[in-house]
């Protein structure tokens, strides 16, 4: 079993989900503008449930997955960031990619916590797996996420469908390690 790290930023912990996180989770993805665009439509609290265990059981698999984020001021749960590899049924394929998703709490909007989450993780994932390709899917409209992974080197690559929805495909490059 892979142990899940615990990082911390100025603002930040990027940590270990625990169960008891779970109420704040399925709050998260209750909320429509949370769900805007993961989706589309509020998860029910059992699809909440289905995808807090993914988030968990990932880093049993892979070695990484996602972390809870918490603020460190408040102590406040205000959303996830991290990788999965999630075998979607996507045109072309991410399967053996580090995926990288966050999503964040309407009250953490704004702030540049985004950014912050996604740089800490992305070190992270850098360091843990130098040689495997990070990629991401985000709905065109999402222009705040475009934002964030455009930041962070994300480069568009493709543009497909997912369930429907239009989704643009992006990656990071590898850099070889000298």
């Amino acid at each position: 079993m892979h142990s899940v790290p615990t990082i911390e930023t100025e603002r930040l912990l990027l940590r270990p989900y625990r169960r008891d996180d779970f109420h704040s989770y399925c709050a998260l993805f209750a909320d429509a503008e949370v769900t805007r665009y993961a989706g589309g439509v509020p998860y029910s609290r059992e699809q909440s449930w289905t995808r807090f265990l993914r988030q968990v059981g990932m880093w049993h698999y892979f070695g990484f997955g996602f972390f809870a984020i918490q603020e460190k001021e408040s102590g406040a749960f205000v959303g996830e960031a991290g990788f999965h590899d999630a075998h979607r049924r996507i045109t072309p394929s991410l399967e053996g990619t580090m995926e990288m998703g966050w999503a964040l709490s309407p009250k953490a909007h704004g702030r540049g916590l985004a950014t912050e989450a996604v740089t800490a993780a992305l070190s992270w994932g850098d360091r843990q797996f130098p040689t495997l390709k990070k990629t991401c899917i985000i709905e065109p409209g999402n222009q705040a996420s475009i934002r964030v992974a455009a930041k962070h080197g994300f480069k568009e690559f493709w543009r497909t469908s997912y369930h429907g929805r239009p989704m643009i495909m992006f990656e990071r490059r590898v850099t070889p390690i000298a």
